[in-house]
């Protein structure tokens, strides 16, 4: 025990001494810090501006031809949810329209033909414009509308109509997939960049000091258990450490400048985790982590140099991504299908998972622990085994083995 604190100790100083680290820690941190303190600064800009800047055209023109009533079809497209912020104008000219559009007076522009067909026209068109869902239910209801006037209503009954508020309100008796989705998939992708970059670093920092000699002075005077383990967790607690700075830097920003999110839904889910949730994030990542870095630990000390490194953990890396990639289409469908339920009991698969499926589905209590408890007795019997490779591996010099000779070197230990 002695010999593990000893070199966790002096791991876990090199890795906070460690430039490299320590630059992306600050530059993460003041990167997410700018991004939430962004719409603060971006008002205080505006509200030191001189007004000169000219605002965008906030009115959108109609033109109407045939048998198309303008009044009715300025109700219709008033009445759109869209458009509620724009004023609708009627513009009897054609060509006056598209000149007021190419100008910016107009924000864009509709030539109505009939009660069927429509012409849009805007300056220029964004690959993100979206005008064409409202304004084909601001033609739908066009439609509704004439055939109101047709039955021998008033304009005045026809637009009391048209502003009746539907009120709908969800109950959600389980978990809310659209909610929970964006705080999932950052927790996902956080904790697959992680186990990603800190079980390499595990790697390479073995394959290092056996390159450099340093292995056999390390090897006389502590355990090769004690080596791996120390190192390991070192790595785990540096990653997670990481993981609580940025994030916490983030939360403490956009609760400083809660206000100025208040609209945006997405930003609001992702920094409204319940704390159940970040507890499963914690246990899912400890116990991930410790699996995928022990692999990685064992793979480490099978390469004579660094340059190794790249083909010994391929088969790891592969695995580990394509683990990512079935859990994020899995994310997309339904949480609780056979491939995500497989994959939750599957421990290279499991960390991630089961926390999408905990987070974003419902399920009962003792498939949690089923998949908590193969995933610790996947990750102790892989420890075993990484020990043993790592005991055989850290004197081993020459030709890189190939993978099945490391799993041979596992059994004969």
């Amino acid at each position: 025990m002695k010999q593990f604190k000893t070199i966790f100790s002096f791991e876990m100083t090199a890795h906070l001494k460690n430039k490299a680290f320590v630059g992306v820690t600050i530059i993460l941190v003041v990167l997410i810090a700018g991004l939430m303190f962004f719409p603060r600064i971006k008002e205080a800009i505006a509200g030191d501006s001189s007004g000169e800047t000219q605002q965008e055209s906030v009115k959108v023109a109609l033109f109407t031809e045939g048998d198309v009533d303008s009044e009715i079809a300025k109700m219709a497209f008033s009445a759109e949810p869209a458009y509620a912020k724009n004023e609708i104008v009627l513009e009897p000219d054609l060509a006056k329209l598209k000149d007021k559009v190419l100008s910016g007076e107009y924000k864009c522009g509709y030539a109505i033909h009939d009660l069927k067909s429509y012409t849009y026209f805007v300056k220029t068109m964004n690959i993100y414009d979206d005008a064409k869902a409202p304004s084909d239910d601001s033609m739908k209801r066009l439609n509704y509308y004439f055939r109101m006037k047709q039955s021998g209503m008033s304009e005045d009954q026809i637009d009391e109509a048209g502003k009746v508020v539907i009120t709908g309100v969800p109950e959600v008796l389980g978990n809310d997939q659209s909610a929970n989705y964006f705080y999932t998939y950052i927790m996902i992708f956080a904790l697959y960049m992680i186990i990603l970059l800190y079980g390499q670093m595990v790697a390479t920092n073995v394959a290092s000091e056996k390159s450099s000699k340093a292995m056999e002075v390390l090897i006389t005077s502590a355990k090769p258990i004690a080596l791996m383990f120390g190192k390991i967790l070192a790595a785990c607690v540096a990653g997670l450490a990481q993981l609580i700075v940025v994030f916490g830097t983030a939360l403490v920003a956009y609760n400083f400048n809660s206000s100025y999110w208040e609209g945006n839904a997405i930003v609001s889910s992702v920094f409204n985790i319940p704390t159940e949730m970040l507890l499963y994030m914690l246990l899912f990542f400890l116990l991930g982590f410790l699996l995928y870095a022990m692999m990685y630990g064992a793979i480490g000390s099978m390469a004579t140099k660094v340059e190794d490194i790249n083909t010994l953990q391929t088969p790891i890396t592969m695995l580990f991504v394509i683990a990512f990639m079935v859990v994020v289409f899995g994310m997309n469908q339904d949480v609780n299908n056979t491939v995500m339920v497989a994959a939750s009991y599957i421990p290279f698969t499991s960390p991630m998972a089961m926390f999408t499926r905990v987070v974003m589905g419902n399920i009962p209590w003792y498939e949690i622990v089923i998949s908590v408890a193969i995933l610790i007795g996947s990750t102790i019997a892989i420890g075993i085994v990484s020990a043993r490779i790592y005991r055989a591996g850290v004197l081993h010099y020459g030709k890189a083995p190939k993978f099945t000779e490391i799993l041979a070197k596992a059994k004969s230990e």
